[in-house]
Order: structure tokens, then C-alpha cells, then sequence
């Protein structure tokens, strides 16, 4: 079984917190880590179960009364009815923490309910599909990724290595556990029933049964853009929609953590910077099956090999910081003659620039666009090149090369 690096932090909230909610994707492995990482005489109750959903439904207290804390409540967006009785449990036993391990896929329900009744009460934390730490077994790494001269030591003191085959290998499975897991799984089947019943279960009743063809190539459109800007214009037309549908469809996507929307660094930067988000694909696998890429090798030597390898670097750097407990400040950075920094990381009042290149030969030239943000009253740090050389290479005294792989 792989080890989740967000465990720690699971059990560290759960001992501040009278009640936990993990939230993500489906199938990233919710239940199943939850159920790995309990106490025995944690009960445990799934809502998938429609007895027992439409019993929490139709008597909250009682059902609550009869799967008494602790306990994990698996898919709690089914039974919204239950979050009023948690609150009273809470406040009649303030001093009980951890009592309530929640979970569930479906956010713009859950988040709703657990606003307007449990506010202070609950610690939401997010899991996404395996991190490449978690499956190479990297688990000296439990700090958030941050561009460090300690890359120096740390990085190349290993001896095994991927190449370039292996991440695209990777990034065209993609990152569900039970994908990984099994090597034998067919990524097409799987990634065709994963749509499926996503539509099915989640968003059908949202978006009415007669958009579902609509909502299907809606999907392969925004995939299509993964790692460009978002034009809503342009969206809606190749989709044959209007704006306002393609803006709350987005928004369906966004909330169920399949999306992205990763917005530009503006602060104290000059006016002339772009204000459009980048849209990213939150697993490589599943946009990759949506553009039809039938082998990592045609996506590696496709027209989005760039884009596909800029959506895995974001990825992974936010499920180290999904990971670790720690807020994201992640950013882009583009100006109106099209100069680009493809991430910036803000930390302390700090920025660290990052440029991601699909090439095994590392140029200072290659992140000249990092001298845009010393013209601005910022903190600059130390900035990194991901690339495909295989260690880490100092580039100059503020920024060096790092192998991609070790994000």
C-alpha cells in the first residue's frame, strides 16, 4: 500500500479539530485512507449505502444516535440533514476533538452545509490523486516544494533517477491510486467509466439530462486548454454554448477538484500584466484520455507535450503544499507583450519564479523573463529551471536547474 503523505497531517488536525471534512476528486482514495489511519473503535458508515442514506436523511438525530462518534461518515454531501445534529454533539462536548472524520467528493454541496453550521468547528483538508513523492516512495520529502540552494546536497546525493520516458509515462496514466495501484488496469477503461459515472452521479441533475452529450465535449475542450489562458468567449463557441453556461460549467468542474483556475500575480506589479487565469487539469491521466493521446510517446512528441509537462509540475507542487497542511500562493506571471514566468510561488512576503522546459540542456537564457520581477518593488528568491537534466546545476548565484522529478 502506498503511503499517503497527507496522513500526519489528517491525525495532527484530528487532535484540534471536533470535526474533520477530507474532500477531493472521486476515487483519489478518501475512504479508503481514512479507514487505513483509524482507531478500532472508529465505526465507519457510507452514505453510498441509499438504506442508509435516506435514514440519515429522513431522522438525523437517531441515525447519529445509533453510529455514535467516533466515527467516519463516508459521502456526507448525500445527507445534508446531519451537519445541524454534529454542531449539537460539538457544543455539548466541546472538549471532544476528532469525533467526526468526514468525507466526500462533491464540494459546492458539502461546502454549503458545512459553512452555515459547522463554521469553527470542522478543519477542511484536500486529497488529490498520488503526488510523484508518494509513488516513488519519497518520503524524506514532507515540507511544500520552495526553490532552495539545499537542492544542491539533498537533490544529487541519489543515485536512481527517472528519465524522460518515465514521466511521460507517468503523466499519461495519471495519478488515481487504483490506476497506479494496478498496472494492469486498461487506462482507457478506466478513465471512460470514471467520466461516466462522474456525470452520472455528480453533475446529471445539475446541468439537465439533455446537456449531458454538451457537457461531455465541454470537458474535452477545457482539457484541450489545459495550461492556457481561459477565454470564456472562445470556450462557449467551440462548445456551442453561451458564455453564461460555459461559466457555471467551469465552476461544476472547479468545485468537483478536476479543474483549476490558477490566477496571476498582480500584487505591486505593473498594471500592463494579463488578468485572464490559466485553467489546469487537476490529473494528467484523465486530460490525456480526453485529447485522445493513445501513448505516452505520441504525448511526448505531441503538439501539448509542453503543456502536459507545465499541468504535472503544477499539479505536484500543489498536492506538497495540499499535503504538508500548508496554503497554497501559487501564481503565473505575464505581461501585455507576452513575457512569461510560468509559476511564482509566494512565501513570506517572498517570490520564488519557476520556469519549466522540456530539455535535458539547461540555459541561463532560459529564464531571462525572471528579470522582469527584480525591475519590481518585490522579494526575490531563489528561482529554479525544471527541466530533464539529470542534477541539480547552479545557473547563476540566484537560480538553479532541477531535474523535474524532484518537485
Amino acid at each position: 500500500m502506498i503511503k499517503r503523505a497527507i496522513k500526519d497531517h489528517i491525525l495532527q488536525t484530528s487532535e484540534t479539530f471536533p470535526v474533520l471534512l477530507l474532500t477531493g476528486m472521486r476515487q483519489v482514495g478518501k475512504s479508503f485512507l481514512l479507514n487505513a489511519i483509524k482507531e478500532k473503535n472508529r465505526k465507519y458508515v457510507s452514505l453510498d449505502d441509499f438504506n442508509l442514506r435516506e435514514f440519515a436523511k429522513r431522522d438525523a438525530k437517531l441515525f447519529l444516535e445509533t453510529y455514535c462518534a467516533p466515527i467516519i461518515i463516508d459521502e456526507i454531501q448525500y445527507a445534508p440533514e446531519l451537519f445541524t445534529y454534529i454542531k449539537i454533539f460539538v457544543d455539548k462536548n466541546p472538549k471532544q476533538k476528532g469525533m467526526f472524520w468526514l468525507s466526500g467528493s462533491q464540494k459546492f454541496d458539502l461546502m454549503n452545509g458545512v459553512q452555515e453550521t459547522l463554521a469553527g468547528r470542522i478543519a477542511i483538508l484536500e486529497l488529490s490523486g498520488l503526488s510523484l513523492r508518494e509513488i516513488t516512495e519519497n518520503s524524506d520529502k514532507s515540507e511544500p516544494f520552495l526553490p532552495s540552494f539545499d537542492m544542491l546536497k539533498s537533490v544529487n546525493s541519489k543515485t536512481k533517477t527517472p528519465n524522460i520516458d518515465d514521466i511521460y509515462n507517468i503523466i499519461w496514466r495519471g495519478f488515481y491510486p487504483e490506476i497506479v495501484d494496478n498496472q494492469k488496469i486498461k487506462r482507457d477503461t478506466f478513465y471512460k467509466s470514471y467520466v461516466q459515472t462522474y456525470i452520472e452521479r455528480d453533475v446529471k441533475d445539475d446541468i439537465g439530462e439533455k446537456n449531458v452529450l454538451n457537457f461531455y465535449d465541454f470537458i474535452r475542450a477545457v482539457a484541450a486548454r489545459t495550461g492556457n489562458l481561459l477565454n470564456y468567449e472562445d470556450l462557449a463557441r467551440d462548445c456551442g454554448i453561451n458564455v453564461k453556461t460555459a461559466r457555471k460549467w467551469l465552476e461544476t468542474l472547479i468545485q468537483a477538484g478536476i479543474v483549476y483556475l490558477l490566477e496571476p500575480f498582480s500584487k505591486n506589479i505593473s498594471k500592463r500584466i494579463v488578468k485572464s487565469p490559466k485553467i489546469y487539469f487537476l490529473d494528467t491521466g484523465l486530460c490525456a484520455y480526453l485529447t485522445k493521446w493513445d501513448s505516452p510517446q505520441t504525448l511526448m512528441n505531441g503538439a501539448m507535450n509542453v503543456a502536459f509537462l507545465e499541468t504535472f509540475v503544477f499539479s505536484e507542487i500543489l498536492k506538497s503544499y495540499q499535503n504538508a497542511g500548508k496554503e497554497e500562493s501559487i501564481y503565473f506571471y505575464r505581461d501585455g507583450r507576452k513575457n512569461e514566468i510560468d509559476f511564482i510561488i509566494e512565501r513570506n512576503m517572498t517570490l520564488y519564479p519557476i520556469e519549466v522546459k522540456k530539455s535535458a540542456s539547461p540555459k541561463e537564457s532560459d529564464v531571462d523573463n525572471f528579470s522582469l520581477l527584480l525591475t519590481e518593488k518585490v522579494n526575490v528568491s531563489t528561482g529554479v529551471l525544471l527541466c530533464f537534466y539529470p542534477s541539480v546545476l547552479p545557473l547563476n548565484k540566484r537560480i538553479l536547474s532541477v531535474p523535474v522529478w524532484e518537485i
